[in-house]
């Protein structure tokens, strides 16, 4: 009758308590040994990795609160004479007969970035219920942000004589870039609804929606017009530049992250940065003047 060796030791682990019953402590005690050995570790480091990717997932959901943080700021910078003093930049009086749709649409556009501050926050907290309550707001405020645009857009041109220049752009070609950004917004927002239901889609969507429409903030903070004015970067990119590293930087900062590419964010980023260098070279052209022709008169 076999009896229990003393000399044998004794494994207690997490999910198991082993002891070998035998009076040698042969082959078979030393594989089974190693083999529950093993399986501990083995179980060990899966927890270990799951908690890491978890970890990764929680940093990318603060990742758009980061984001969403930056552009606030930007908007709070660069339209800062318009909140503070009710002046249009660079210190002028607003345009009397645009004033109430240059407040409307002022209004608006602060709202949707404060807004998309709030639901990335919500998400974070895990507050899903009221992160689709804000969402349903949220929608008409962009709808509300496109007809005042538009309505703005099309106010401004007849407003501002035909020798005005900004950016590099006569009036013409910069209102038909400025309707180019309504429709980026309107697309990536679009794309973001439709994928409501899949975050991996929803979120780099939403982000990009808000990141299309950041121009006319970043391209009102003096400081960072004047880094590249005048230059052959303002003739390529125009009033997007400041718009484009922004979205750069904030390609990188998730990958640093989360150790990958967001892949739906980088195509639509490709995709915005591709279309909107695409624009304002096609605002110089004469198709454009046929275009704009038709649309503004």
């Amino acid at each position: 009758m076999n009896t229990s060796d003393p000399n044998v030791p004794t494994y207690s682990g997490r999910r198991y308590r082993w002891r070998v019953q035998t009076s040698t402590y042969g082959a078979k005690g030393v594989a089974e040994w190693g083999a529950a050995d093993m399986n501990y570790s083995s179980t060990l480091i899966s927890s270990n990795a799951a908690r890491s990717q978890s970890g990764s997932r929680d940093w990318t959901h603060w990742h758009y609160t980061g984001a969403a943080s930056v552009m606030l700021a930007a908007v709070l910078v660069g339209f800062q004479q318009f909140f503070l003093q009710g002046r249009a930049y660079p210190g002028q009086e607003l345009t009397p007969q645009i004033r109430t749709v240059v407040i409307v649409h002022g209004t608006c556009m602060t709202a949707w970035v404060l807004s998309f501050l709030i639901q990335t926050i919500l998400i974070g907290t895990r507050r899903y219920r009221l992160h689709m309550v804000l969402g349903r707001i949220a929608a008409l405020l962009a709808a509300f942000i496109l007809v005042s645009g538009f309505w703005f857009v099309l106010a401004s041109f007849r407003l501002k004589p035909p020798q005005f220049v900004l950016f590099a752009l006569t009036m013409k070609q910069f209102t038909f870039v400025s309707f180019y950004t309504l429709l980026m917004f309107a697309g990536f927002l679009a794309v973001g609804i439709q994928y409501r239901r899949k975050p991996t889609i929803h979120r780099p969507m939403m982000l990009l929606a808000t990141l299309s429409i950041m121009a006319p903030a970043i391209g009102r903070i003096g400081a960072l017009n004047a880094l590249y004015q005048e230059t052959v970067l303002e003739s390529v990119f125009g009033p997007s530049l400041g718009m484009l590293v922004l979205g750069a930087i904030f390609l990188v900062a998730n990958w640093c992250l989360s150790r990958s590419i967001d892949r739906p964010y980088a195509i639509g980023y490709g995709v915005l940065a591709f279309t909107q260098l695409l624009a304002i070279q096609f605002a110089r052209t004469a198709i454009r003047d046929r275009f704009a022709g038709f649309l503004l008169n």
